[in-house]
């Protein structure tokens, strides 16, 4: 018999038991019948083994195997580069498809080397999909200047090492002068002019993050006091200052960019003004702040709210444990823009539409997530995971999954993901931020 056929009449005579069979009274008028299971609409999510392989610190040969999928690489091989991408190599079964590259590591970029430190930066030339924000790794030796200068975004900045002197006019005639260590921040916006020099409180002088809220930004193309002065005429910069031509001969005839100076005193304060001084502090001093301890790591946050005159560039500052896990979580309208200070992590990007993939970073890498991307933190390492994420907004914003399910009424949840009654009652209303190891 064809298996139309069949199909139709079995449809048909269900219906009619079914249309016959009595019906149980029922014990009460206001009692709500339980909701028959639900029938599997699409397969259940496969239960293939998808932990993490290696890391950097295991002798484990890293080949692109995972079970019974992939090979040995029988060519040339960076073992070193395999080592600290296992899920590049050997992606886990959930990847699909692919997001445009989210990430760089710094060693990549190239170095302006200068008499008095360097600087090395990432923009839209090293990871396209990040429009929104750009960064510059800068080393100053002690008393070297980063020359007065401006720039058309704001710069926010990261201590990651020795001390800096910051100093800025703002567009009120109103000054200030600050100094910054390890763990510190400060912010100009757009157009304030500003420099900085690291002090000789260390021996190596400083060395910091800075991000700009433009990811075609280059700090190329810096407003430089002494480029702008070297392609004007010196007849118009002495009529300016109200001069003779001879006090402007000795001016540089280029920029200077990076160059040596006298240190500064860590205690100096600007020069007396008029005006006064700025309103809001340029500078932020996060290392004096306590961090938020939580069940698998700590967390520090600066933005608008604390950080008064930081508008436009937010952060928030994680470690998590070994084993721990930043939450699966995503920023409703800010981009991220992550550094890895230390240890070693396991990221995957939930881009919508069956779209995932896996990332792996260590100390010096950058990393980027747009805008509403599901995605997690996973330290894959023997020891604390240290890293910054940074926001082209005023606050730091996310929405937690652990919150929203604990938050959402349980049977819709239980109808979407067929959990338990004991599974439900283990979400945590409060958002957890960071999770602590857990056997799985």
């Amino acid at each position: 018999m064809p298996s139309l056929l069949v199909f139709v009449l079995t449809a048909i005579l269900t219906s009619g038991l079914t249309a016959a069979a009595p019906t149980a009274p029922s014990a009460s008028w206001s009692s709500v019948a339980s909701a028959a299971e639900p029938s599997e609409t699409v397969p259940l999510a496969s239960d293939n083994p998808n932990g993490i392989l290696w890391n950097t610190t295991t002798d484990k040969d890293p080949q692109p195997i995972r079970g019974q999928l992939g090979g040995d690489i029988l060519a040339q091989q960076n073992v070193p580069l395999q080592e600290q991408n296992p899920d590049i190599l050997a992606p886990p079964t959930t990847d699909e498809n692919i997001i445009p590259n989210v990430k760089w590591p710094f060693s990549l970029s190239t170095m302006r080397l200068n008499t008095g430190g360097f600087a090395r930066q990432q923009n839209i030339n090293q990871m396209p999909i990040a429009t929104s924000m750009a960064g510059v790794d800068m080393r100053l030796k002690p008393g070297a200047i980063r020359e007065l200068h401006w720039h058309k975004t704001s710069e926010w900045a990261y201590v990651l090492s020795g001390y800096t002197q910051v100093s800025a006019v703002d567009q009120d005639g109103r000054n200030f002068v600050g100094t910054v260590g390890p763990g510190d921040l400060w912010y100009f916006p757009p157009g304030i002019p500003h420099s900085l020099q690291a002090t000789n409180q260390t021996e190596g002088g400083s060395e910091f993050l800075l991000i700009f809220d433009n990811g075609d930004f280059s700090d190329d193309s810096t407003f430089l006091l002494t480029d702008w002065l070297a392609h004007t005429p010196k007849e118009v910069i002495a009529k300016n200052f109200g001069t003779n031509l001879a006090a402007w001969n000795d001016i540089p005839g280029q920029q200077l960019y990076i160059f040596p100076g006298e240190p500064p005193s860590p205690d100096a304060v600007a020069p007396e003004d008029p005006q006064g001084q700025v309103p809001n502090p340029y500078i932020y001093k996060l290392s004096e702040m306590g961090a938020e301890q939580l069940a698998g790591g700590a967390l520090k946050i600066a933005d608008s709210r604390n950080f008064t005159v930081s508008t436009t560039i937010a952060l928030a500052e994680f470690w998590v444990e070994p084993g721990g896990m930043r939450e699966l979580h995503w920023h409703p309208t800010q981009d991220e823009w992550t550094y890895y200070i230390s240890g070693s992590a396991r990221v995957t990007e939930f881009a919508s539409s069956a779209t995932a993939q896996t990332f792996n970073y260590v100390a010096g890498d950058i990393g980027f997530v747009p805008a509403a991307y599901g995605h997690y933190v996973e330290n894959i390492g023997n020891e604390t995971l240290h890293y910054l994420e940074i926001f082209n907004s005023d606050l730091v914003v996310d929405v937690s999954l652990n919150q929203w399910l604990a938050l959402t009424p349980p049977e819709l949840v239980k109808e979407h993901l067929q959990i338990s009654d004991e599974t439900i009652d283990h979400l945590s209303k409060i958002k957890p931020y960071v999770v602590g190891a857990t056997e799985v």
